[in-house]
């Protein structure tokens, strides 16, 4: 789920007639978020606070790569118990598994700009193919540093029983919606 925020990285790589870039991701900007049904009665929401990753693009020819990192042991669900059973093996098992990535060579373009990731998201040690939709891509400078950048709002929705995470199913849902705000600047 936290993946799927890699995929939101490939759309910053996208910016208007710059060919062959290459973009860091903000950590301070980039924490994945996600959303699954709780027993029936409620969407429950959490999301990742440390990730790093690089994108490349180069819209001339309409191509580019994304690597999203995430940090399992940054979960971060609004308690500190809830944290720590989220960290445990019935969950992320981070003393086993301490990251979650995500990688792309292949990006979709509409007009110019990237609209969709294909990759691979690996999770508690399980790689799957994952797709994500990229939306509101834009870029430009940012108005406080001064740097150029891209940004998009990433979004994915993925089974977590297909990467190994079965506890409590199915009263906590298996379909697990992905969120992701990114931003990068250009190197």
């Amino acid at each position: 789920m936290h993946k799927l925020t890699l995929a939101l990285l490939a759309s910053f790589a996208a910016a208007d007639g710059l060919a062959a870039e290459t973009f860091t991701i903000d950590p301070d900007h980039t924490l994945p978020l996600f959303e699954v049904n709780h027993l029936g009665f409620s969407t429950q929401r959490g999301r990742f606070d440390r990730t790093a990753g690089r994108i490349s693009l180069d819209t001339a020819k309409q191509t580019g790569s994304v690597e999203l990192t995430i940090a399992a042991d940054s979960i971060n669900m609004g308690q500190a118990k809830w944290n720590e059973h989220m960290q445990s093996a019935d969950f992320f098992n981070v003393a086993q598994y301490p990251t979650i990535t995500f990688r792309s060579d292949r990006l979709l373009f509409e007009g110019g700009k990237p609209v969709a990731a294909e990759g691979q998201l690996t999770l508690l040690g399980t790689t799957r193919p994952v797709w994500l939709k990229i939306e509101r891509f834009t870029c430009g400078e940012n108005p406080i540093v001064k740097k150029p950048l891209c940004a998009a709002d990433i979004e994915a929705t993925l089974k977590r029983s297909e990467f190994g995470m079965t506890k409590y199913l199915p009263g906590v849902g298996d379909e697990v919606r992905v969120r992701v705000p990114v931003e990068a600047f250009r190197d």
